[in-house]
């Protein structure tokens, strides 16, 4: 009993301090630049919340307030669910330094009594569970979140540097995926191609792939596509997505990405490895500073200088570092942060433990992105590669 009693004194000394208003007037002020921040739980914001409120959970408010609102001028009012969070929140804020601080009376309960405006919460109380860790951060929230849910990525093979891709692209929660690869599972896949299992020999690769991705995470859409990628399919297959992850194994593939993604204005995340090395880049024709594939190979190599893993060999883990380089751009570009790999090609050695970093300028002659580039017809950089090999 006494107990109790105190933590009524107390709740009301904050009270005196920090002042509370109704949730009509909160309304009000709010619409006269007041910012409304529910400081609930991600899990009960995921149902409904405020209109136009930020939602900041009162545990990480201290941490992440400044990067939101570093103003401390304006006005904030706190809402939680009952009225007893909010009071605690907006007094560590004037605490923090802002001057004009109020909390709601009632909390989310009194807001929706009074018949207030009120926004469905981005994300349902699995997705707030589940991407809980990345939901932390800033640069993501539950705004990047959506981002992510309604991104659409293809992804060109689902071998060494797809299986990695994929997988994080699908845990991450990015909400259509795009599998495109004709190969079948063999065993000797399975020790880079780490999407697949041995149950699965034999299996195509693309559905393969849709199996492990639909357990890891049920909530993406997968579109596994077990056709080779052609100049008569090229831009079907990619249009209507926003990323393209480049996972191909060989040259004819990545000139025909190369044409496609730059008719289509659609950035492609670029990767390629053999035995101990890799390098991976972004190239984005949205961008006038960006080189395109062709900038950094105007012709292809013949097939004695570039071998394929089946000739040449490749370290297992190798892949699965290169593939999350491009799994982590891919999320760069999606949320907008960061510094994509935009003219600069990062390569690594595995046998040095050693990633340099080498400038990679768009060539004004080069014959795919320069001011004399001509398309002249994917069937005719078919024959081009195929030429060369």
């Amino acid at each position: 009993m006494t107990e109790g009693l105190d933590r009524d004194r107390w709740l009301a000394s904050i009270r005196a301090t920090v002042g509370e208003l109704s949730p009509v007037e909160a309304l009000a002020r709010q619409g006269r630049g007041a910012l409304l921040v529910d400081v609930r739980e991600d899990a009960e914001r995921a149902s409904d919340t405020p209109a136009g409120a930020l939602g900041l959970s009162r545990g990480f408010l201290e941490l992440r307030i400044e990067q939101s609102e570093p103003d401390r001028d304006r006005e904030i009012l706190v809402l939680c669910g009952s009225g007893q969070r909010s009071l605690l929140a907006a007094e560590a804020l004037q605490r923090m330094g802002y001057r004009h601080v109020s909390s709601v009376a009632g909390g989310m309960g009194a807001w929706k009594a009074a018949g207030l405006p009120v926004s469905a919460g981005m994300l349902d109380t699995d997705a707030a569970e589940r991407y809980a860790r990345q939901l932390l951060l800033p640069q993501v929230g539950e705004t990047g979140q959506a981002k992510l849910a309604a991104a659409r990525v293809a992804v060109i093979g689902a071998g060494g540097l797809g299986s990695p891709a994929l997988l994080y692209l699908a845990a991450a929660g990015v909400g259509h995926i795009t599998l495109i690869d004709d190969d079948r599972v063999e065993r000797s896949n399975l020790h880079r191609q780490v999407i697949h299992a041995d149950a699965r020999v034999g299996l195509g690769k693309a559905e393969s792939a849709r199996m492990t991705l639909a357990a890891l995470n049920p909530r993406v859409r997968l579109t596994p596509v077990p056709e080779r990628l052609c100049a008569e399919n090229v831009e079907t297959l990619l249009r209507e997505h926003d990323i393209v992850i480049d996972g191909a194994d060989n040259f004819a593939t990545r000139y025909l990405l190369a044409a496609a993604t730059r008719r289509l204005g659609m950035p492609v995340v670029y990767a390629a490895i053999e035995r101990f090395t890799g390098q991976a880049s972004v190239f984005d024709p949205r961008r006038d500073d960006s080189p395109c594939y062709r900038c950094l190979f105007p012709e292809p190599p013949s097939a004695a200088d570039a071998p394929n893993c089946s000739e040449a060999g490749v370290l297992g883990v190798l892949p699965g570092l290169v593939g999350l380089v491009q799994a982590t751009e891919a999320l760069k570009l999606l949320l907008g942060i960061g510094e994509p790999l935009v003219g600069r090609l990062l390569t690594y050695d595995a046998l040095g433990m050693r990633f340099r970093e080498l400038t990679l300028r768009r060539d004004p002659h080069c014959p795919g992105c320069g001011a004399d580039a001509m398309f002249e017809g994917y069937r005719d950089l078919e024959r081009m590669c195929a030429a060369a090999g």
